[in-house]
């Protein structure tokens, strides 16, 4: 199966939108936003689900706090304030884990496993296409415990597909994860209005298949 940021289409579109550091920046503050809303959320659930999947090695939130203070100076928290779409994205997490926290898993696969299945490659294009100070600005693409990306994923393919899920559960976490590649386009389209819809069809399935839905 392949996710979003697998595809190479993606990746070039991707960095073609973000070519300049200002929008660079402006799209490493939306990820920190979401994220530390996602992060947060995933410790105060009790949810089975979102437990089993919810490795340390994969949280974003410090590494996009270097990239923070890097692209926005040491007083980023008080100077930074999310996007419309950003605000959009982090209420949707806040609504979901208050209501139906096992929808976390769909926020869960569509940014964590895109983020390592292109991360290294777009962490580079990165830094070469904004000439980028060596190991400054895009800690968010390092996974630094994760030395071998692909046993990691299928191990947590495995732990996804063990879930014990109702068929409208899996269902509805197909439909969550629609709804949150939706709400990444959103974002993107505030830095460039490069449309990417069509490519979440490629992690929709990958999706669909890790969950036995047919």
């Amino acid at each position: 199966s392949h996710s979003v940021a697998e595809n190479t289409a993606f990746v070039t579109g991707f960095f073609r939108g973000i070519a300049t550091k200002p929008s660079f920046a402006q799209l490493v503050s939306s990820l920190y936003f979401v994220y530390a809303e996602m992060e947060d959320a995933f410790d105060k659930t009790s949810d089975p689900s979102v437990r089993a999947l919810d490795y340390p090695a994969l949280r974003r939130r410090a590494a996009l706090e270097e990239d923070m203070a890097y692209f926005f100076g040491s007083e980023w928290r008080t100077t930074v304030t999310p996007s419309a779409a950003t605000r959009k994205y982090v209420e949707r997490v806040q609504q979901v884990a208050q209501s139906d926290p096992y929808l976390l898993v769909a926020h869960m696969y569509t940014r964590y496993l895109g983020d390592l299945f292109g991360g290294q490659m777009m962490g580079g294009m990165a830094r070469r296409s904004l000439e980028l100070e060596p190991g400054a600005g895009t800690a968010f693409y390092e996974f630094d415990q994760i030395p071998s990306t692909k046993p990691f994923i299928e191990q947590w393919y495995a732990e996804l597909n063990e879930l014990e899920l109702s068929e409208e559960q899996k269902n509805a976490i197909v439909d969550e994860g629609n709804l949150v590649f939706a709400l990444n386009i959103e974002v993107f389209e505030e830095l460039d209005g490069n449309p990417l819809q069509s490519l979440w069809t490629l992690a929709s399935t990958g999706l669909r298949r890790a969950l036995n839905l047919k």
